[in-house]
């Protein structure tokens, strides 16, 4: 590569040949490649590079330009390859220079305003930065941050706004902090010291909440501007000395001291709006500390600087490459320095800290699994080993895990082992096996087998797990059909149950299903009446179970009776009671395969056999108690609430076009002056989108009312529940913290983490209605934390 930056930079006779296009995008290679692996060093490709970019300013200026201020927001974990590259620019061309900062301020000013604020810190750090290349004067650099520190002392925004840019602030000091003491150390003084009294009074409700575990050994679980601050105070005690930023600047220091600095621009922070949408706080996830490797290089203690621009850079990484997992692998494990530090060790604490974060993990969860295994195949003499250590840490620590990273846990972990054969050393978990069942380890060991199971088959995890741990084996996923086996012939419905099999089998219409099942009695009613198609529990029974079980060789025939008897299923169905008997009636054909029971209701809602609120009743009813901590309820549950929230944005889409659409027509009729049409046809025009929006406003409305409905019956019945469960153990003197307590008080957490956005809109409707000031502490505090999320 360095061949073409010296080949490009050349009398420029071959070049004009060249089309503006394809110069275009060579700049654009040239620029992102920069800084990866070459032949000759980095100092001489940037200074090629560089050279490259002079040449062709007079007439690519707006367009170098362009790809410089992207990669500053796109490319983090270059930062300082191409702040370097900017300085050196700058020192040959000071207008450039000029043009570059102003254009990055406009790009922060763009982001801040759409709500893209992890970007906005990476243009932060980015100017900071060019403090060092001296492009940027330290004393307007401070300035802007006494701006950015200025922000906590507004009065009635949320503390997520000052958070965002006290981050911002902080994050940019192991880059720059020593050039700012240097020269303005008063200032930064008073700065450091304002940021101290803000921390020190801002409330932190919402910690418990976003914590992966709930104790503090080994490792504290602490806020991330807690940590941060205390990593910037030791730095600012080891006299700003960091060892691990690569700085390429430092070699053109003689070049770079020579050029003119600018002065940025006063800086506002755009004000506080109530569309604005600030970055939620988090909690620093620590899993390993130096003691966990012996033998390699020494970790970086957790209030150290080091580690934090490490795990800020391996995020970075991944930011950058995650759609690829074969580059994103490579890039983490050719991080620079990767000899100083124990690289495997960062590596798998970043991605388990992203797979765990909360509320949601960056990325999909799919994601992590593939880039581990990536990982192995790349490093299989050592990665494997650190991964297998971390798993098994994460095991003995699953008595304080978040429920919903341990359901993480387990997609991660069984989809993992189904890439290596499932071999495992379970019985180094024999320890479950001794323990009540609904504690977190034999609770999760039996739902990832559960887990493996569905990606493989019943037979396999038999046969790979030791006979001992049979009790937390899944069941054999068959169906059980009541009517099907000879001795159950005094069962009410028996023979309307043998005729409809034949009926079935013989493809009747559902004219003929509907006269067969009119002979079924009501065990609810004395009289049945004519019709025959009220609320009748025996009528479903027969059906239901008659035609899963002839349905049962697999999903598709499940589907295609679901479809065929479509008709059968509304009618039979039409009262809540009818809905949520169905859902009964799967559960007991299904109860040993709880995929296929996963599948059966996405299917029924999709088809709207059963409704979003008759599943949420079912989930809490007591026929489910059984069953009610196993994960895949969980699963339904939120994929319940992810389909109702997507109906309601599709119609709501729906009504944004067509009103749009109207818009537009306006619009066009306004410009056609000259036509002086009378108002009666641009009448004839508006009516039938009129009408269509009127229509669908009704429908969002509705949509919308439906919607709330579905929260509010979730978090009632979770306060039913819960508050029997105190009542229970106050009177009983028993303690509260019980295995179930934990995790239905979780899945409660969990409900209004992953719902957030959606949940924030009805919050005072749930704050009058549901978590009043009289309901148990215990309840109260989840909801509590929840609106100390974006206070």
């Amino acid at each position: 590569r360095s061949a073409r930056y010296v080949g490009a930079g050349q009398p420029h006779k071959r070049r004009r040949t060249s089309e503006p296009s394809e110069i275009e995008e060579r700049l654009e290679s040239l620029i992102c490649r920069v800084g990866e692996k070459s032949t000759s060093s980095l100092e001489s490709n940037l200074e090629g590079l560089a050279g490259v970019l002079e040449a062709d300013l007079p007439n690519y200026k707006s367009k170098i330009l362009r790809i410089l201020c992207t990669v500053a927001r796109l490319l983090p974990e270059k930062l300082t390859v191409y702040t370097t590259l900017v300085g050196l620019l700058n020192a040959r061309n000071y207008n450039f220079g000029g043009e570059f900062v102003e254009a990055m301020i406009r790009q922060l000013k763009e982001c801040l305003k759409v709500n893209m604020y992890n970007e906005a810190v990476y243009l932060v750090r980015f100017l900071s930065d060019l403090v060092n290349c001296h492009v940027i004067a330290a004393p307007s650099m401070v300035a802007m941050f006494e701006n950015f520190v200025s922000v906590t002392q507004e009065e009635d925004v949320p503390q997520v706004r000052c958070d965002w840019y006290m981050f911002a602030f902080l994050s940019s000091l192991p880059w720059v902090g020593k050039e700012l003491y240097e020269k303005k150390d008063a200032e930064m003084d008073r700065l450091l010291s304002q940021t101290e009294s803000y921390l020190k009074r801002r409330q932190k409700i919402h910690v418990p909440m976003l914590q992966v575990w709930t104790a503090d050994k080994p490792h504290p679980q602490e806020e991330y501007l807690d940590c941060l601050w205390s990593q910037i105070q030791k730095l600012k005690k080891d006299r700003w000395q960091e060892r691990h930023i690569l700085r390429p600047y430092l070699a053109f220091d003689s070049i770079l001291c020579e050029a003119l600095q600018h002065n940025l621009p006063p800086f506002t922070s755009p004000p506080h709006t109530e569309d604005s949408v600030y970055p939620m706080p988090r909690v620093i996830f620590r899993m390993f500390d130096y003691t966990d490797d012996p033998e390699g290089p020494v970790m970086p203690g957790s209030h150290s600087v080091e580690r934090f621009v490490i795990e800020e850079n391996l995020h970075c990484i991944i930011k950058s490459h995650w759609k690829e997992r074969k580059t994103c692998a490579a890039q983490l494990l050719s991080y620079p320095g990767n000899n100083k530090i124990p690289l495997n060790y960062h590596i798998v604490e970043v991605i388990f800290a992203e797979l765990f974060q909360l509320p949601s993990p960056p990325h999909i969860e799919v994601m992590y699994t593939t880039l581990l295994i990536e990982l192995c195949k790349l490093q299989p003499g050592s990665l494997p080993q650190v991964l297998a250590q971390a798993t098994e840490m994460l095991y003995m620590r699953l008595d304080t895990m978040n429920t919903t990273c341990i359901d993480r846990f387990i997609n991660w972990f069984s989809h993992h082992l189904s890439n290596f054969q499932f071999r495992w050393s379970w019985e180094d978990w024999s320890d479950c096996l001794t323990q009540d069942l609904e504690k977190p380890k034999p609770k999760f060991v039996r739902e990832v087998l559960e887990k493996c199971m569905r990606l493989s088959y019943h037979q396999r995890i038999i046969d790979i797990v030791p006979a001992s741990f049979s009790v937390l084996s899944p069941a054999n996923p068959v169906c059980i059909y009541k009517y099907g086996d000879e001795s159950n012939r005094s069962l009410p419905g028996y023979t309307v149950a043998l005729c409809l099999t034949i009926a079935i089998k013989n493809k009747a219409s559902n004219d003929e299903i509907f006269s067969i099942l009119k002979d079924v009695p009501n065990p609810n009613q004395d009289d049945d009446d004519d019709e025959g198609f009220t609320f009748n529990p025996l009528k479903i029974e027969v059906f239901v179970q008659t035609l899963l079980h002839l349905a049962a060789k697999s999903f598709s025939h499940s589907f295609s009776a679901l479809a065929k008897f479509h008709e059968v299923f509304k009618t039979l169905a039409e009262s809540d009671e009818g809905k949520l008997h169905v859902l009964r009636v799967v559960y007991e054909v299904w109860k040993n395969h709880p995929q296929m029971i996963a599948v059966l209701v996405d299917k029924m809602i999709r088809t709207q056999i059963v409704d979003c609120a008759a599943v949420a009743n079912w989930i809490f009813s007591s026929e489910l108690a059984h069953d009610f901590t196993r994960f895949y309820i969980w699963e339904i549950l939120h994929s319940t609430i992810r389909k109702m929230n997507k109906h309601v944005l599709k119609i709501h889409k729906e009504l944004e076009e067509t009103k749009a659409r109207l818009a537009r027509q306006h619009k066009r009729r306004d410009s056609d002056d000259d036509d002086d049409d009378d108002d009666r046809s641009s009448d004839r025009e508006d009516g039938p989108l009129e009408e269509q929006i009127e229509r669908l406003q009704e429908k969002v409305e509705s949509a919308q009312s439906e919607q709330k409905n579905l929260f509010l019956v979730i978090f009632q019945r979770f306060i039913m529940l819960l508050t029997e469960h105190l009542v229970r153990c106050e009177t009983g003197g028993i303690d509260v913290f019980t295995p179930w307590y934990k995790s239905c008080i979780e899945r409660l957490q969990q409900i209004f983490l992953q719902h957030h956005q959606i949940i924030q809109q009805y919050m005072v409707t749930l704050e009058n209605l549901l978590f009043t000031a009289e309901l148990d502490h215990h309840i109260l505090a989840v909801f509590q934390q929840f609106c100390a999320l974006q206070a």
